[in-house]
């Protein structure tokens, strides 16, 4: 168990005053540990002034800049709960998470000012690029709190909704700093290293991978507003960066970019990648690189850093989310909740100090997602060979079965992507009169490539694949609908 906690960001500033804390690549501005914790504590004043207190929830609607971990950290000082919304939802969604958040104060950037202006019934508001400043500058710090609670709530993030409705989900101090030791530990984290931030803040990777643990161990954290893949093949060009987490997606362009492959790609010391399947033709690209990129899977439930598996075996177990990390602990059981044998596929239970507590709102959620004895239900299917590496197999409810037997999408859109034509793949179940359900898979092609038709797909899959695993029709689209993550949308799809 992990007991009360200083001020974290306080703690830094004391140990580490003259070091840079942040760097935004847009404009070139820098802020020290010792300015960043000074800057929190006159936002932390700012919203004392306009009426906020201790659990009340404060929401902000921006890109990635340096002023939302200023307001992350102010919210911790005065023991606030900071609501990140997802800037992509329009008004209609966002209002109700502010009804479910019930928010006191709301911050926006000059690009949603029009999302913000629509909403519905917003609290009070402040821009970050009209009166932020001026405000931050005459504001009056605020004291910071001796002690933070281990469960005390610091933000909430609402899932992207892959199932219906978004819940709210509670992340503690106590998480915080489990996953900084998760994460930290599996790729070495140095206080010498630059780490890149630009996956959506409104997302746990945003936050988490791996910036707050960046800023703990009193590195330096690089920000883009968003995706920018010349401005990431730049930074590289200028050996910037020491560790970068990733997406598959952001991997793909990177890949394409014309530059990169000539950059010093070896000066990055750790390449991660998670929030969806990496498809093993992206694995041996990289390969022909050098590039060792880690796969590893959480969710926004466990902090999120679950598995990640480390660069000794990034080319030899393919596929594989590798080992659980430090602070985490993993079943995968069978349906009446019996550890399952190595090699068999099962429901994979979390628990640990970077487990949720539950989420906002919502008690019966909250019961639904554990078990009696406390273990975090992921909804993910996974097996676990003989040497303790885990693969997972898929989520339980993509999950179908067709003329008896289990089908996995993970695994067919895995031997899809592998055709020289297709860029990505996503098979959903299709109700069939014989077999009960088959697979109807959803296909992106790449443009430089000649169209295989639905035989030629269908041939190459089965040449790799058991006959009930072959979908039996093909949808070509031009892309997919994503969470913020990158994951595809399945129930989107039609």
């Amino acid at each position: 168990m992990i007991g009360p906690l200083p001020d974290l960001l306080a703690k830094r500033a004391e140990l580490s005053p003259g070091k840079t804390a942040f760097e935004e690549y847009a404009t070139g501005r820098t802020l020290t540990y010792a300015e960043l914790d000074d800057r929190a504590a006159r936002v932390a004043g700012l919203m004392l002034a306009r009426g906020v207190r201790e659990g009340d929830r404060v929401v902000v609607l921006c890109r990635n800049r340096i002023a939302f971990f200023e307001l992350l950290f102010a919210a911790a000082r005065i023991g606030a709960i900071l609501v990140p919304l997802n800037w992509r939802m329009p008004p209609a969604e966002l209002d109700r998470l502010l009804a479910d958040s019930s928010p006191v104060l709301l911050f926006h950037g000059a690009e949603d000012e029009a999302t913000a202006v629509a909403l519905a019934e917003p609290p009070a508001t402040i821009g970050l690029d009209r009166d932020y400043e001026a405000l931050v500058a005459a504001a009056v710090p605020a004291p910071a709190r001796p002690q933070w609670q281990a469960d005390g709530i610091w933000y909430l993030l609402y899932t992207s909704g892959t199932t219906g409705r978004p819940k709210g989900v509670i992340y503690t101090y106590r998480m915080a700093v489990a996953n900084h030791l998760n994460i930290g530990t599996a790729i070495d984290l140095r206080s010498t290293d630059t780490n890149l931030n630009f996956l959506p803040l409104f997302h746990t990777a945003g936050i988490n991978l791996h910036t707050l643990p960046t800023l703990f161990h009193g590195g330096t954290v690089m920000i883009l507003p968003g995706f920018d893949a010349e401005a990431m093949v730049a930074l590289l060009e200028a050996e910037r960066l020491d560790t970068i987490f990733a997406v598959p997606t952001v991997y793909q362009a990177l890949l394409d970019h014309p530059r990169f492959a000539a950059s010093p790609l070896a000066r990055v010391r750790h390449w991660g990648c998670g929030g969806a399947p990496l498809p093993d033709r992206l694995v041996a690209r990289c390969r022909s690189l050098g590039i060792r990129i880690c796969n590893g899977m959480g969710m926004t439930e466990t902090g999120p850093t679950a598995f990640l598996a480390a660069p000794e075996h990034a080319w030899d177990r393919i596929g594989s989310v590798g080992r659980p990390q430090l602070l985490v602990s993993v079943r995968i059981v069978d349906a009446r909740g019996r550890d399952v044998a190595d090699g068999e596929v099962g429901d994979l239970l979390f628990a640990g100090p970077a487990i949720t507590p539950g989420y906002w709102n919502d008690p019966e959620a909250t019961r639904a997602a554990f078990t009696e004895d406390g273990w975090l239900r992921s909804g993910d299917l996974a097996r676990r060979d003989a040497d303790g590496f885990y693969y997972v197999a898929g989520r339980r409810k993509e999950m179908f079965i067709s003329g008896g037997e289990n089908v996995y999408p993970a695994e067919v859109e895995n031997v899809l992507a592998a055709h020289p034509a297709v860029t990505e793949a996503a098979v959903v179940a299709a109700a069939d009169p014989k077999w009960g359900e088959v697979g109807r898979a959803f296909v992106q092609l790449s443009a430089a490539a000649v169209a295989p038709g639905p035989s030629e797909l269908e041939a190459f899959c089965r040449s790799r694949l058991a006959a009930y695993k072959v979908p039996r029709s093909f949808v070509f689209v031009p892309d997919f609908p994503r969470t913020a993550a990158g994951k595809v949308q399945k129930h989107l799809l039609g």
